[in-house]
């Protein structure tokens, strides 16, 4: 008996250390993921970080991936390190009206996101050639390896896109990696790289039509498609109506276009790479989803919250990723939660506030106060709350590393935790009795959306950063009118 109790004793001391050491090891490890954070930070970032070191998890840098007069894509990189269950990084496409971001496919997979404007987007699915019209509001997955094109047929209005961009099969070469199928000297064609005998033979043109073809693209990945900046195949097509466009291109898959259009076409390169040139133009690939059409998965009357997962959009459903969009009324909080299936990203589309994150160790992690363009992330298990501002509603649209459903755990609020947990132990815990737990508990009659907070924050802080703003500390989307422009200045 004797030995089973110095046993039992040993085993406690042993957990207990277990549970110290991985405690100091995880406190070593947000110490050094913010050092990190540090030493990338430009000197103008390094000094406003000196001033408030609650910011960690707003990630302001936008980088130019593609840059043309025709439009431009910017990225936001995902953190790394330890806490990050799975990297996922933010990008920003930006593109003229009556221009093409030319056939590519890409090591990541992305879902696309029109925030504003209209896009038809061709891809390769099931080696078919399939067209969805996108609108705003609009998503649309698009496998990693999946040849595609994002076309603006507008003619007076700027396409803007957020996506997410899933790493989890890149190659590592870099945050992700392009295979462009069009292009010229710039950008490079993938088939550039082989010999040109071998392209000749391949395509079955002369040497001079194939010097002629691959060299001819010099406006870079986006490009214009009218008749005074490209008159090419594609403006031709992009001026068609969509079944009228998509009969031209099944006539030239079979022969029977004219000789110059049978002779050569990017779809004749799509066909290469699909393995089956002769495609069929059905209805069998997925459609978009309109987040903006789906019913609130909560709604009351300070607020409402949506959640699109591989439940509602079957292309998420292996993507491993989730879409998620809430609107706040003015002054109202979204209450203290957890996400214990995921990390969440996100960027405020509308508005002003503040957002707040808890580290395990019970310890303020961040109280930054973000507006429009702002992107934050929130790692799995950390608590966290969105506050709005006290003059007008606070919208913002997000990705999550999961696409099944996330169901946060609320902490605050009559659907809480802490009503399910309303237990002798619980008030134990607190140190307090069962009555006055009970009445602490319930004081709060509103769930998941609360009525306005006394937290939230003033427009006169905003106005202070958005002077620092100014003065060039960082931005990644800045409003321009009524365009909504993605990029810096």
């Amino acid at each position: 008996m004797g030995k089973g109790v110095s046993f039992l004793l040993l085993a406690l001391v042993l957990c207990y250390g277990v549970t110290v050491t991985m405690g100091y090891r995880g406190e070593k490890q947000w110490r050094k993921e913010r050092e990190r954070r540090e030493e990338e930070m430009e000197p103008e970032e390094e000094e406003e970080e000196s001033e408030s070191r609650k910011s960690w998890f707003l990630m302001p840098k936008s980088r130019p991936v593609m840059t043309t007069d025709a439009g431009e894509m910017r990225l936001v990189r995902s953190p790394g390190g330890r806490i990050v269950d799975k990297p996922l990084h933010m990008g920003f496409i930006t593109m003229e009206p009556q221009s093409l971001f030319i056939p590519q496919y890409l090591d990541s997979s992305l879902i696309l996101f029109v925030r504003t404007g209209e896009a038809r987007v061709g891809c390769i699915y099931k080696d078919e050639m399939v067209e969805r019209r996108l609108k705003i509001g609009d998503l649309y997955h698009i496998p990693a390896g999946s040849t595609f094109y994002i076309l603006n047929p507008g003619e007076g209005q700027r396409l803007h896109i957020i996506c997410s961009i899933d790493p989890s099969e890149s190659l590592n070469l870099d945050t992700f990696q392009s295979f462009f199928i069009g292009g010229g000297t710039h950008p490079t064609s993938v088939l550039a790289g082989f010999g040109p005998e071998t392209l000749s033979t391949a395509f079955n043109v002369s040497l001079s039509k194939l010097e002629e073809i691959m060299r001819g693209q010099q406006e870079g990945p986006i490009v214009h498609v009218t008749k005074s900046h490209a008159p090419s195949i594609w403006t031709k097509l992009s001026q068609l109506q969509e079944q009228d466009r998509l009969k031209q291109v099944k006539r030239m898959i079979q022969g029977e276009a004219d000789a110059e259009e049978k002779e050569w076409s990017w779809w004749k390169l799509f066909g290469m790479f699909s393995g089956n040139e002769r495609r069929i133009f059905g209805d069998k690939a997925p459609d978009s989803y309109n987040i903006y059409k789906r019913k609130a998965d909560f709604k009351n009357d300070y607020g409402w919250s949506v959640a699109v997962d591989g439940s509602v959009y079957k292309p998420f459903k292996h993507s491993g990723t989730g879409v998620y969009l809430v609107n706040l009324t003015a002054g109202s909080m979204m209450a203290p939660h957890v996400n214990p299936r995921a990390t969440e990203y996100g960027i405020v589309l509308r508005g002003t506030g503040r957002i707040q994150i808890v580290y395990p160790n019970g310890t303020l992690a961040m109280d930054a106060r973000v507006r429009e363009g702002d992107v934050f992330w929130v790692p799995r298990y950390f608590a966290f709350c969105q506050i709005a501002s006290r003059s007008s509603p606070f919208e913002f649209f997000g990705f999550t590393t999961t696409s099944d459903k996330n169901r946060p755990q609320f902490l605050v609020g009559a659907n809480s935790l802490l009503h399910t947990f309303n237990t002798p132990e619980l008030a134990a815990a607190f140190g307090v009795t069962e009555e006055r737990m009970r009445r602490f508990i319930n004081a709060q009659k509103e769930a998941v959306i609360l009525p306005s907070a006394s937290a939230a924050p003033p427009d006169e802080d905003l106005k202070e950063r958005e002077e620092k703003s100014e003065d060039g500390g960082p931005k990644v989307i800045r409003k321009f009118g009524d365009q909504m422009i993605m990029g810096f200045d």
